[in-house]
């Protein structure tokens, strides 16, 4: 268990801490010489059950409360430290307001300096605690009159014994104290995430970064990642509550050897994390709980001091649900940083007005990752509220009700701090593994992806039934822009296995969707299809082509696109067709290149080809259109599961009973290997 004092300054914190521990947390010369708390102190004590009691000491100067904060975030009990002399003082509510809002609800009282006053002025602000208290977290929270400079008072040892007690699970009831922030999940499940308050260099060791781990656990040699740096490091050694150990867990304090970093390269606020826990973000979405007594207002664009984790930044405000936010409001807002930092659903926030000068408020991630647009659309309030019954412990059937284009599991990993192999799917909701990713989706929502595919697919055949089909890019952006394009590549992959669509070289199509060819439009077919050949890699365009034949450029355009449908000519840009025999000499060159180069770069295809760039760079899409590469920043990488594989080939025609109709492509003739 870890302990976090709070109080007013001067109130006697750190000597309290030094009464029940032996420790003094104060080491800067500068505190020593001032006699105040700068800095996060930390004392330990041994248990009775071999454990180790963890102390966080905090300063309570007004302009410290961020330091305060910091300190406060990673506790499981309080101890706040009154004065008998000076009663409850502004730093006594302030720090109790933090407390609360951070989700700490079971504490202690210490009473210290009762030598300075007399049993009547001790009553009265036995009293005034209880005024204080009375409809907070710490209501009825036990009273102990203490004189810290005398480490054997009475009242030393009797608070001693409770915390003690309370730490191994004796205190009243038998409940073992636990933070808001965990889960009845064994550490092993969870993603590890440690919220680094201190670091600091030892000779001969190195980078020593030391913090609470919120969840998870952490092994000696584990790689671990510095974020939002995203920066990988090793983990050389351990000490966990002040104990060299081989791991540490959830609710210790852990100082971590790290090997691959400098000091300079990591600082409070950063956190230490499994590779797949956390990632960077400058928008939150939270439910903010305004102070009743905060007196500030809060409206879009409102700037405030925002402390989550141990990080602390400035914030911009923009309430979702209301114009406003008022003293007293609980509501969800989105927080805009400048900077990258990182946080989880379940993680509790504490906003300070622009000057800092007190606590306005406090709250709950909800979505670390929020979207800049549609932030306020009904859809994306559904999926918060659902987000929130995810943190209160009601799965994820909701969540993935409000995402019909499904999650990947490692974005579920991350919204539930639980490792991806861990989570328990819901047994309405199929996974599926594409390209070494995991996706989640509801079974009727993927149902109803296929269908709005094949619907979309007919309705395009209805409008241009003399185009061959979309390629399979053009009809995910009219069915499903916002599917992934991982999860579209499954979807038409499983319909054409299932015959529901057919692939003819580039281009989907119904099975039942035929092209016919009159004979006028064949015999301008013949006419054309030589100087479509002759033009090699630099065909004709097809107002060329309409100028040569003396044919309208529509009329041309029209057999063309019928052309398509038999597989002998390519689109490769709108009314740029080529010879499908010179469309598999560039893709075996592309293929060539590829193996040779690991990778196609646009200026040394364009040297092979002898074409100009607009051209060379016109084919590169055109095979990323078509899946057979796709680009990485200025390349084009083969791919490897490609299921377009352009080879020349004869389509099997039937001529319709008499000839006079015309030829048209034989049903079913297709070949999902094109």
């Amino acid at each position: 268990m870890i302990i976090g004092t709070a109080g007013h300054i001067d109130h006697g914190k750190t000597t309290l801490v030094r009464a029940l521990t032996g420790v003094d947390t104060d080491r800067l010369k500068e505190e020593k010489a001032r006699g105040i708390s700068i800095e996060l102190g930390y004392a330990y004590t041994a248990l009775a059950n071999g454990e180790v009691l963890g102390i966080v000491d905090v300063p309570g100067h007004e302009r410290l409360v961020q330091t305060m904060v910091a300190g406060a975030c990673g506790i499981d009990f309080a101890l706040l430290v009154i004065a008998a002399d000076d009663g409850v003082m502004p730093q006594t509510r302030e720090h109790l307001d933090i407390l609360q809002l951070l989700g700490v609800t079971r504490g202690a009282i210490a009473l210290t300096k009762m030598d300075r006053v007399d049993g009547q002025r001790a009553r009265e602000v036995e009293a005034m605690i209880t005024a204080t208290l009375a409809g907070t977290a710490f209501a009825g929270a036990p009273i102990f009159p203490v004189i810290a400079t005398a480490p054997d008072h009475p009242g030393i040892r009797e608070l001693r014994q409770h915390l003690h007690e309370a730490a191994c699970g004796e205190a009243a009831g038998g409940d073992r104290i636990r933070c808001a922030r965990r889960t009845d999940r064994p550490p092993s499940e969870k993603l590890f995430r440690l919220a680094v308050d201190r670091v600091f260099t030892l000779t001969g060791h190195g980078t020593i970064a030391a913090g609470t781990v919120f969840a998870g656990q952490v092994h000696v040699g584990d790689t671990i990642t510095v974020m939002p740096a995203g920066r990988a490091v090793r983990v050389r050694s351990i000490h966990a509550q002040n104990r060299p150990a081989a791991s540490g867990r959830a609710g210790q304090r852990c100082a971590l050897n790290l090997v691959g970093i400098d000091k300079s390269a990591i600082a409070r606020g950063d956190w230490l994390a499994h590779p797949q826990a956390l990632a960077p973000t400058t928008r939150i979405d939270a439910r903010l709980h305004l102070l009743a007594h905060g007196g500030s207002e809060l409206r879009s664009g409102s700037a405030v001091h925002l402390h989550v984790g141990t990080a602390h930044t400035i914030a911009h405000v923009v309430p979702l649900e209301a114009e406003r936010l008022r003293p007293g409001d609980c509501a969800r807002v989105q927080l805009v940083v400048a900077a990258p930092l990182c946080c989880a659903p379940a993680d509790r926030l504490i906003v300070r007005d622009a000057p800092a000068a007190r606590t306005i408020g406090g709250g709950v991630v909800l979505d670390p990752y929020a979207p800049a647009r549609r932030r306020r659309s009904a859809e994306r309030l559904r999926y918060l509220e659902a987000l929130e019954a995810l943190i209160a412990g009601e799965g994820l059937t909701a969540l993935l009700d409000c995402a019909p284009a499904g999650l990947a599991a490692s974005d579920l990993a991350r919204l539930t701090g639980i490792a991806a192999e861990h989570l328990a799917w819901p047994t309405s909701a199929v996974t599926l593994h594409i390209d070494h990713q995991r996706f989640v989706i509801l079974r009727t929502a993927w149902q109803t992806w296929r269908e709005r595919t094949l619907s979309g697919l007919h309705t395009f055949h209805a409008q241009t039934p003399d185009e061959p089909g979309p390629d399979s890019a053009r009809l995910r952006r009219i069915v499903a822009p916002n599917l992934p394009a991982a999860l579209w590549r499954r979807l038409i992959d499983e319909l054409v296995q299932a015959r529901a669509l057919v692939r003819n070289g580039a281009w989907l199509q119904l099975p039942e969707h035929l092209v016919v060819l009159s004979p006028s439009d064949q015999a301008l077919m013949m006419r054309i299809r030589p100087l479509v050949e002759a033009g090699g890699f630099d065909p004709p365009w097809v107002r060329e082509l309409a100028a040569a034949v003396h044919e309208p450029e529509e009329r041309v355009r029209q057999v063309l696109r019928k052309e398509l449908m038999l597989g002998s000519i390519y689109q490769v840009v709108r009314d740029l067709f080529y010879d499908a025999g010179r469309i598999h000499e560039l893709a075996a060159l592309a293929a060539g290149r590829a193996r040779e180069h690991n990778a196609i770069d646009a200026a040394g295809f364009r040297d092979a080809l002898g074409i100009g760039r607009k051209r060379t760079i016109q084919i590169l899409e055109f095979f990323d259109r078509v899946g057979y590469t796709r680009r990485v920043r200025d390349l084009h990488v083969l791919r490897e599961d490609s299921a377009w594989h352009p080879r020349p080939k004869e389509p099997r025609k039937v001529y319709e009973p008499g000839g006079a109709a015309g030829l048209q492509t034989q049903k079913g003739a297709s070949d999902a290997s094109w």
